[in-house]
């Protein structure tokens, strides 16, 4: 029994799923959360109509929540927005977790009529607590383990349990929303036939008007057979997803289920935002790790972009360092100049000059690029940047962006105390 426990929950296998999953829940609640900001009067301040969720929180808690202050919810609502956003990226992501679900929780019991009293808010407030269980959401894909600065930190491993926790919320979701739909007062699935009524009698604001609509409203028995295989579908989700063998059908049925009900019926963001990444917690991590690893086998005996540095500088070794831990895939081969004897044996339009004053780029096809070209080709290429890539190429970033990068490579000895770099001795 105890060689059981320790297999399903506390044996250490990758966390970079689930720093992964960290992302989508910020964005998520985000998404989710900072409309309702826009217009504070009607949502959470002393004018606005408020409902109360006594069956999620208990009485003497939505009374004190309610005798907040305007001052202490404009508080609280710079204090998610910064949480997160700093969730997000993975600065100091564990206290971030706690803060954004501290904030969710209380806007929540503030006003759940602004939220939208809603089972998959529920849902996502426990995925939400489950997050807070432990402290390694930032082990990659975060600044955090940017500044520590270790190019392996996509293979450490952590006890199992939280991934396990948050399949076995999703896998029993699915259970119980097919019991929910045999279980009076929501009627019996078995023996009506609720798909044709939507079709037939929708109620305004839960099904919209798609292609097969009107082909389904005359098809009852069509319906019939839809609703059964939903029902049978949704209570054998735990068994397709926790078997080996189903896992991976399982998965794509699940994505195909949410994408299909998000084209059919108004239902909340949360069920694409976070049912579907939640899905893909089930693929083994250690599976998850040899995909990468072989990847980076396959990149290291390619032909792979040389980065061009100056390995005098403190800084850009610091900022090299932080590229290595984004290079997921080892597509980037870092070269000191400095070490050099002939650099234009590189690239004949390379000088040290050139090298000196900023970064460069060697791709396979022998293009060159310097300074802020750099990081927008590295946005394509590192997995870390690819939420940089609308800033990079936004109107007006490749005027901007190069000034910016300038400026920074000319004064970069105020980024540290390197003795060498004292007084832009290195740039000269």
């Amino acid at each position: 029994m105890q060689k059981i426990w320790y297999t399903l929950f506390l044996e250490e296998r990758p966390s970079i799923s689930l720093s992964l999953f960290r992302m989508v829940v910020a964005l998520t609640v985000g998404l989710h959360l900072i409309p309702t900001f826009f217009h504070l009067e009607d949502t959470y301040l002393s004018t606005a109509l408020k409902t109360y969720n006594s069956s999620f929180f208990p009485i003497w808690f939505l009374k004190l929540v309610g005798k907040s202050p305007d001052s202490l919810v404009i508080f609280f609502v710079i204090l998610f927005c910064i949480s997160c956003f700093s969730m997000f990226i993975g600065l100091f992501s564990y206290v971030s977790c706690l803060i954004m679900t501290l904030c969710c929780y209380y806007f929540y019991a503030l006003n759940d009529f602004a939220i939208g009293h809603i089972l998959t808010w529920d849902i996502l407030m426990v995925t939400l607590f489950l997050m807070c269980c432990a402290p390694f959401q930032g082990d990659y894909f975060s600044v955090d383990c940017l500044l520590k600065g270790d190019p392996s930190a996509y293979k450490t491993r952590r006890p199992f349990y939280l991934q396990r926790l948050l399949q076995m919320q999703v896998a029993f979701t699915y259970f119980y929303t097919g019991l929910y739909k045999i279980s009076p007062p929501a009627g019996n699935w078995l023996t009506d036939n609720p798909i044709y009524y939507l079709m037939n009698y929708p109620v305004e604001g839960v099904t919209k008007l798609f292609l097969l609509k009107d082909f389904l409203a005359v098809h009852p028995q069509l319906c019939n057979v839809l609703g059964l295989t939903i029902l049978f579908t949704e209570l054998a989700m735990p068994v397709l997803l926790f078997n080996p063998r189903t896992r991976l059908s399982a998965i794509y049925l699940g994505i195909v289920f949410h994408i299909t009900l998000i084209l059919t019926l108004d239902v909340p963001s949360i069920f694409f935002f976070l049912f579907p990444p939640q899905l893909f917690l089930f693929i083994h991590p250690d599976h998850v790790l040899r995909w990468i690893e072989q990847k980076r086998l396959y990149n290291q005996n390619a032909q792979r972009s040389i980065l061009v540095y100056d390995g005098n500088c403190q800084f850009c070794r610091m900022s090299v360092q932080q590229l290595r831990v984004m290079d997921l895939f080892n597509t980037l081969n870092l070269l000191d100049f400095q070490r050099l004897d002939n650099i234009q044996t590189l690239h004949p339009k390379l000088t040290r000059e050139l090298a000196h004053s900023q970064i460069h780029l060697i791709e396979p096809d022998g293009n060159l690029y310097g300074g802020f070209d750099v990081f927008r080709r590295l946005c394509f290429t590192l997995p870390m940047l690819y939420p940089l890539i609308p800033i990079f190429y936004f109107p007006g970033a490749g005027i901007v962006g190069p000034w910016v990068y300038r400026w920074i490579a000319k004064n970069r000895y105020l980024f540290h105390f390197n003795k060498v770099c004292k007084d832009n001795a290195c740039f000269r």
